[in-house]
């Protein structure tokens, strides 16, 4: 402490040159902390814009090779029949997975219409209420399906708010009739999303990454009816909601692979997961890998600021020459001399790193309004750029720390 309080009174005593030192910590500092706030911003913004309103929900479908299976234009393989509750509920219980259902599909090929309009390119779904659940849907109108209308196989439909618009743009949708590939189905109910999101779409590059919705609307009947739609069974797909963001992938693979187990397909035919979190990723990689070289860049000024504090140092023990002589002569250790311009230093740098952390919270807010760049702060960046300021002080006030604790006290005082 008593060091502590000499390093202070020395700062203080010497402030002009003091802050000239703690510059360079201080714009090394900032410019740091203000590039790694742009890089988690970045990030979870890439996160947000491909997962979109936070469901966490992946998807497990049935591929042929690379190319996910369309019933539509393709057979059935042999020997996949509809999800159990058996094999849903060992879904379930994987650790990764929070919710889970399985559902029918039918993308952009559903021959959808309300009188002479055509829902064109819409999703059909065929499942149950757990499909509102795990994809982060709510019933905005109307009801849902009860277990009487799963169990009788009655021809009711739930329609999301697009779809609505879409073809029952100038009425009321519910108690409505639509015609699935031609067999009634009343409307019941009008689903939306609990969450809106919609990606920061800022140029044409961003909109084909990111802009992935192209139906012009979802229709949602109970999984009973889908044989009476459709004249055979399907096998079915599987919807999973992950405990979070980063386990999507974790869940999407295991429920995967248990799927295939169970099944024993041939490696043609295969359950796989969506691969968003993936994508995500490698987005991001691609991200840090550019802004990682501006924290290089920005470390330059710490090597700098480092140069300084020991052209200061220097001069402080050369200033002190006699201090030390004195010191020395009635006792004191090299170490005690050593460890006394050590602190100093690194008093030095760590109130450069205080400030250069202030002054990098202040940097990032202004460069996320001014550039609209989403900023992310974390703590273990403000702790890691202070401790580097102490371990900077401590190795560049190593050397004249060194030469201080070397004085022969005579030659001092007789310097002095």
């Amino acid at each position: 402490m008593e060091d502590i309080k000499l390093a202070l009174r020395g700062i203080w005593s010497h402030k002009l040159r003091s802050i000239l030192t703690m510059l360079g910590i201080i714009i090394g500092i900032a410019s740091i902390i203000a590039i790694v706030s742009t890089i988690n911003g970045t990030n979870e913004q890439i996160k947000k814009n491909l997962i979109g309103d936070g469901s966490n929900a992946v998807t497990v479908s049935l591929f042929n090779q690379d190319y996910e299976m369309d019933f539509a234009v393709q057979s059935a393989p042999n020997g996949v029949k509809y999800i159990s509750d058996n094999l849903l509920g060992k879904i379930e219980k994987l650790e990764e997975v929070e919710l889970a259902c399985p559902y029918h599909n039918r993308n952009a090929y559903s021959n959808i219409y309300y009188k002479n309009t055509s829902l064109a390119g819409g999703t059909l779904i065929g499942s149950d209420m757990r499909y509102l659940d795990v994809n982060n849907y709510e019933i905005a109108k109307g009801r849902g399906f009860s277990d009487a209308d799963i169990v009788s196989c009655k021809k009711v439909a739930i329609i999301d708010e697009k779809t609505a618009q879409n073809i029952f743009p100038n009425s009321i949708a519910i108690g409505k009739i639509i015609e699935i590939e031609k067999e009634p189905f009343t409307v019941i109910g009008i689903m939306q999303k609990k969450d809106e999101f919609a990606p920061a779409i800022n140029n044409i590059k961003d909109y084909y990454t990111y802009k992935t919705d192209y139906t012009s609307g979802t229709v949602l009947i109970p999984d009973t009816c889908w044989p009476t739609v459709y004249q055979f069974d399907e096998p079915q797909f599987v919807c999973v909601k992950a405990i979070d963001t980063d386990h999507m992938t974790a869940a999407g693979n295991k429920t995967a692979e248990l799927l295939n187990d169970y099944y024993k397909l041939d490696a043609d035919t295969v359950y796989k997961g969506s691969s968003v979190m993936e994508q995500a990723k490698q987005m991001q990689a691609l991200s840090e890998s550019t802004n990682k070289q501006l924290v290089w860049i920005a470390a330059i000024s710490l090597l700098v600021g480092g140069i300084g504090v020991v052209n200061i140092m220097l001069v402080s023990v050369t200033e002190r020459t006699g201090e030390i002589g004195l010191k020395k002569a009635l006792g004191a250790r090299k170490s005690k001399i050593l460890i006394q311009f050590l602190v100093e230093a690194a008093v030095l740098t760590l109130l450069g790193g205080i400030f250069g952390v202030g002054a990098g919270v202040i940097l990032s807010v202004i460069i996320g309004k001014v550039s609209e760049v989403p900023i992310l702060i974390s703590a273990w960046s403000i702790v890691l750029s202070v401790g580097v300021s102490v371990v900077i002080g401590l190795v560049f006030g190593l050397l004249p720390a060194i030469k201080a604790s070397r004085l022969n006290p005579i030659e001092a005082l007789q310097r002095e």
